[in-house]
């Protein structure tokens, strides 16, 4: 069976026509949303084709974290933080097409599927995370997106004044040398170039197509007719604001700056879904439905308004970051049809392998969905975690959801294997027996908290003193799954979880 997963960073759930179905934002999930309509046709349609998860959260946050889950089918924010695969992860794409630099036909004769990987995710190449593409039989990279120092052409282009000193103005010079029409946005050029190459390469037996599409992430500069769907002022503002500061919004912005940014992430949401159509309208011509499974999904979504805050990384991983969409077609399964299992990203790792007829290496974390995807009552797991590494741990049954906060000094913790971290920081120790301590890593100044999402999606109100009784319930099942998982020990000791 053929594969195809598509990654979209920092997609909103509830920006999704499946997840939203019809209705505005500040009904979904959270009100402190706009009252908008994000329309979304081609998400709508490819839910129609298959199965979509109402109970999928991420894992390892956040972007590169996320995809280590995925290319190793194994939660990262247990041992490390934002890094490169190391030499022995046995990553997804060398476990499908085989060793790299082989020729093509030595490959397909050794019995190894083609593996494809097309994406404008410049943390894939840069310092500190870039060789997740190194698997693959081949790849594709398209060049300028966020901080890809790429041109460097002396010339005057248009770039916010906010940027000007930042890695962000690399974006706005490379679009404005590159950028000539829709067709030469980013996720516009992702979901063209894969429907490309299926076109030229449907005919291997049991390929997987990867696509990495960095939208949409900020920064946020859609074309001006997509975001006067959401502010009639389009660009026509005092102030625009392509990437909201990591923090409490209105220590940054004005309420009507913020509803601008809000307005901007829909455009960018509208905007991809608008190109993976292109996509899709591939698939039905070359009737791809019948012998391929598509999963879609993100990394991770984002603070938008919710908590008061607008980015990530900046307290416990709430449903705005941790609840993501996942969307399956499969052949001869179920369409137009829900699930309720609890369905994480190092799930993905297991499942592909299964449809590419490789074996799944052992002391993976990820479980084959194939049974769930084949039968609505086939079971999975109980509980999904998530987090950061060094930081909360989340469990969550998809009902009730434990944040559980590390001890004040946040120690110990190590970081395991041969990298070092460089995008985001941490004080490391020297190389000893696999591990570097790890100190003075402060976390979240954010209590334990416990939410009962069916009167509280948004998670704003704390249950852990009122709930004593099922925050430790929770608190031992995240005990138990941390020990099922083999994780750290000194992860419990972190997280008060040793007794």
């Amino acid at each position: 069976m053929n594969s195809i997963v598509i990654v979209c960073d920092t997609l909103r759930r509830d920006h999704c026509g499946p997840y939203h179905n019809g209705r505005p934002l500040n009904q979904v999930v959270s009100a402190e949303q706009p009252d908008w309509v994000i329309p979304t046709p081609n998400m709508d349609r490819l839910a129609q084709r298959g199965i979509v998860f109402d109970n999928a959260y991420c894992g390892s946050t956040p972007c590169m974290p996320a995809r280590r889950d995925i290319y190793t089918g194994r939660y990262e924010f247990l041992e490390r933080g934002w890094g490169p695969l190391e030499d022995d992860d046995l990553d997804l794409p060398r476990q499908i097409s085989g060793p790299p630099n082989s020729s093509l036909n030595k490959q397909l004769d050794n019995g190894n599927p083609v593996s494809y990987f097309i994406t404008d995710h410049f943390h894939m190449w840069e310092q500190g995370a870039g060789n997740y593409h190194m698997g693959y039989t081949g790849f594709e990279f398209i060049r300028g997106h966020e901080a890809d120092a790429w041109r460097t052409d002396p010339v005057e282009f248009p770039c916010p004044e906010s940027e000007k000193n930042t890695k962000l103005e690399r974006h706005f010079r490379n679009v404005h040398l590159t950028r000539k029409s829709e067709e030469d946005y980013f996720c516009a050029q992702i979901f063209s170039k894969a429907a490309d190459w299926l076109e030229a390469n449907h005919t291997h037996d049991d390929f997987y197509l990867h696509l990495d599409c960095f939208d949409p992430h900020e920064p946020w500069d859609p074309p001006e007719e997509y975001v006067k769907m959401f502010d009639p002022r389009g660009y026509d503002v005092d102030r625009f604001i392509p990437q909201a500061p990591y923090d409490e919004w209105n220590k940054h912005m004005t309420e009507q700056q913020k509803n601008h940014v809000q307005a901007c992430y829909a455009a960018n949401v509208v905007l991809v879904d608008k190109w993976l159509g292109k996509l899709l309208d591939k698939m039905d011509e070359l009737d791809l439905w019948s012998n391929t499974m598509l999963i879609f999904t993100t990394d991770h979504g984002t603070y938008n308004g919710d908590h008061g805050r607008t980015g990530k990384l900046q307290t416990h991983q709430y449903d705005a970051v941790a609840h993501i969409p996942f969307i399956v077609a499969y052949p001869g399964g179920e369409q137009g049809v829900r699930r309720d299992q609890l369905v994480q990203l190092v799930d993905i790792y297991p499942t592909v392998l299964r449809a590419a007829g490789k074996p799944c290496p052992p002391d993976r974390h990820g479980l084959d969905l194939t049974p769930v995807l084949e039968s609505g009552t086939a079971p999975l797991r109980d509980y999904a975690i998530s987090g950061m590494f060094g930081r909360s741990v989340t469990i969550t049954d998809g009902r009730w959801t434990l944040h559980q906060s590390p001890n004040a000094e946040n120690q110990p913790l190590y970081w395991y294997g041969t990298a070092v971290a460089k995008f985001i920081p941490y004080d490391l120790g020297p190389y000893v027996d696999g591990k570097r301590l790890v100190s003075d890593c402060a976390s979240w100044p954010t209590p334990t908290w416990l939410s009962d999402k069916s009167t509280d999606p948004s998670e704003l109100v704390n249950l852990a003193d009122q709930e004593q009784k099922k925050a430790a319930e929770l608190q031992q099942a995240l005990k138990q799954t941390l020990v099922k998982l083999q994780a750290p020990s000194e992860q419990l000791e972190r997280l008060g979880l040793q007794d």
